[in-house]
């Protein structure tokens, strides 16, 4: 896909949304944290769901420590795969406060020390908590990337290191969130939903749906 093009998508995506946030609630670098984590195979709707009960009650790395694995279960056992999350989660939070003070650092070779966080992971505190250029490349994104012909790897790694070279670069703090967003509620895996689609005259797709 040439640059003009590229940049004709982004010019779209940031007309229809200028402002693009993920649908996790936090309300620290810490709270984003582990919202993340719980993510993983998991809807934002049912982490935020946990969340909140959870965030009014602890909400620092000192007192979801307190917590313990099985008070923290408590909290996050409506979340897939809540258990490994948990152990992951009271993990990182010694760690936090063993290393770091109990923040989160801004740094990616330390956030990806912390268990339970990957690249990805990183990728979203680093953008979403301290406002890096960084894109983190969920299912969806990685969907986007190929479908459309923006960013078109056999691998996450690949497609963020394709897009971090193809998007400009105004538009790399949110691309993320704007494909995210739009592989969420347009580009969907199952059936994309072409007729409603924005930049669907952009999009490199050969087999688009019809209304």
């Amino acid at each position: 896909m040439n640059a003009r093009r590229v940049r004709a998508i982004f010019e779209r995506l940031r007309e229809r949304n200028p402002h693009p946030k993920t649908e996790l609630e936090y309300s620290t670098p810490f709270e984003l944290l582990v919202a993340v984590v719980l993510s993983a195979q998991a809807t934002d709707k049912s982490v935020n769901l946990a969340t909140r009960k959870l965030f009014a009650d602890a909400n620092t790395p000192r007192a979801i420590l307190a917590l313990g694995v099985d008070g923290l279960s408590r909290y996050v056992k409506s979340i897939g795969l809540y258990q490994g999350k948990a152990k992951n989660i009271i993990a990182t939070c010694r760690k936090l406060i063993d290393e770091h003070g109990g923040r989160v650092p801004r740094d990616r070779a330390a956030l990806e020390a912390l268990p339970g966080v990957g690249r990805k992971t990183a990728n979203v505190i680093l953008n979403t908590a301290f406002g890096e250029p960084t894109i983190a490349v969920d299912t969806h994104v990685f969907r986007v990337a190929n479908r459309t012909g923006l960013a078109p790897a056999d691998n996450v790694r690949a497609v963020e290191d394709r897009l971090l070279e193809v998007v400009p670069a105004e538009f790399l703090h949110d691309a993320h969130h704007w494909l995210i967003l739009h592989g969420r509620y347009v580009c969907k895996a199952a059936k994309p939903d072409c007729p409603h689609c924005p930049i669907a005259d952009l999009c490199e797709y050969g087999d688009k749906t019809a209304r």
